[in-house]
């Protein structure tokens, strides 16, 4: 096969094999890059503007160029090559063909450096796009619960009925999760948003480039608006701990998301019956017609494994690589490509469905009127009249015991019963079966009583307003 000398060197008497040429190529994926590194090559040809390398002229031919390209590719009629390897080669090949002044584009400019900012400018657009999508499934999940402000359910731990909370508070457990997942993709951002290009190959340039500009034009600078370069030229071309990072906050993310999903997927079934989802986002059963399955949540849920599994993936493709650059790092890609395609649809999804999800009250109402949800309180009732807490525990203990003996439920024993097991138990023993009471009197900072969760319910609704 022959291959241009844009991709091949001097060095080389012919091109690669055609098995080869097919093994090696990224172009397959990595096109995705396009605009990235358009971009990052008119910064760059600014900046040898700038220093004396290109003419005003050059300058204007080679952003004409470059913008032409852009628009082609944009519009789906851009030939992409496979024997010129990758997205870099390919735009500057072209480039060159149209452009005489496009052989001076790569003056001081490696792949290496080349492909690192590429990355690190589609990355930064990623999270700030996920970003938005966060916060409109935390939307999401506070307009469900604004919508049912009063409906109760039963709290579970190990999957089994703990103490009532609100259906509210439930999501809002959520909303406080990606809330935390926001603040690590934000937080990784910053190491993300350092500008290598600069670095060359391994060791920079002798030529006298302004990283600093080239930093500034790819919007790399921190909140002082002040450049933000990479500091080694070894590190800067073969750093990918940024795209680590993300894929371990979408990881985490992932697996956020599939906890709701299994909520999810739970209430919605026969024997919760506690939500119920639109029909256009269910689907049915080419056998039974009855059926009618929460696919996007059982997804969500299953997609999880792809995204974890990106994760050892980079982590394992790096764990052996010595300094510097290495032909391994082109397996980064599609693994950061596919987290980040994923968890973008799965957020969006499900806020989606969740807008399209309403409660059930009345079956929501039967489980959370169970009395033994209120076996905690009844054990504080007793702390209440001076008894210690672990006795208390064992006595209601007693009391759960007997009830069941008679098959009764707990707040059906006489007060003669009660008393049969502890003369602590006075007469308002009763009271403290009333479930509503029994909400009102949770008023501890994040707590599920009916005034804290309402408090946080518009908490949220105004932080969430503006974003």
């Amino acid at each position: 096969m022959s291959t241009s000398p844009v991709s091949r060197s001097g060095r080389f008497g012919s091109g690669p094999a055609a098995d080869v040429a097919a093994f090696s190529e990224s172009i397959s994926f990595d096109w995705r890059l396009w605009r990235q590194d358009i971009r990052g090559s008119i910064a760059h040809a600014t900046m040898l503007r700038e220093i004396g390398i290109l003419s005003a002229a050059e300058l204007k031919a080679i952003k004409a160029g470059l913008e032409q390209i852009a628009g082609e590719i944009e519009a789906g009629t851009f030939s992409w090559k496979m024997e010129l390897e990758d997205v870099h080669m390919n735009i500057e090949a072209e480039l060159t063909r149209r452009v005489p002044a496009g052989a001076k584009l790569h003056t001081a400019r490696s792949r290496n450096d080349q492909v690192a900012v590429d990355i690190r400018l589609w990355l930064r657009d990623e999270i700030d796009a996920l970003t938005g999508d966060i916060r409109l499934l935390q939307k999401s999940l506070v307009g469900l619960g604004s919508r049912h402000p009063e409906v109760l359910i039963p709290g579970y731990t190990h999957l089994q009925r703990a103490q009532p909370v609100s259906f509210a508070h439930h999501l809002l457990a959520y909303v406080e999760m990606l809330e935390r997942d926001l603040g690590r993709f934000l937080d990784a951002r910053q190491r993300v948003n350092v500008c290598p290009l600069g670095s060359g190959a391994i060791a920079g340039s002798t030529l006298p480039l302004n990283r600093e500009l080239v930093a500034v034009l790819l919007g790399f600078i921190d909140a002082k608006g002040r450049p933000q370069v990479t500091q080694n030229s070894m590190d800067g071309v073969s750093d990918r701990d940024f795209l680590v990072e993300f894929a371990a906050a979408a990881a985490l993310l992932s697996v956020h998301l599939s906890r709701l999903a299994e909520d999810v997927i739970l209430w919605v079934s026969s024997e919760f019956g506690f939500i119920r989802i639109a029909d256009a986002y269910t689907t049915g059963s080419s056998l039974m017609p009855q059926k009618k399955n929460p696919d996007i949540a059982e997804l969500t849920r299953g997609k999880t494994g792809r995204v974890v599994g990106n994760l050892m993936s980079l982590l394992t493709l790096l764990k052996g690589l010595p300094m510097t650059y290495n032909r391994d790092l082109q397996e980064d890609k599609e693994r950061v490509f596919d987290t980040a395609d994923t968890v973008r649809a799965c957020v969006r999804l499900m806020a989606a469905m969740l807008d399209h999800t309403r409660a059930v009250p009345e079956t929501c109402k039967a489980a959370a009127s169970d009395p033994l949800l209120l076996a905690t309180d009844l054990a504080d009732y007793l702390v209440l009249k001076g008894m210690p807490f672990r006795q208390a525990h064992h006595v209601v203990g007693s009391v759960v015991a007997l009830a069941e003996k008679w098959g009764r439920p707990l707040n059906e024993l006489s007060l003669a019963e009660f008393q049969g097991i502890d003369p602590a138990f006075q007469s308002d023993v009763t009271a403290v079966f009333d479930l509503a009471k029994a909400m009102k009197r949770r008023t501890l900072t994040g707590a599920p009583g009916t005034a804290e969760v309402k408090a946080q319910l518009k908490r949220w609704t105004r932080n969430l307003a503006d974003a």
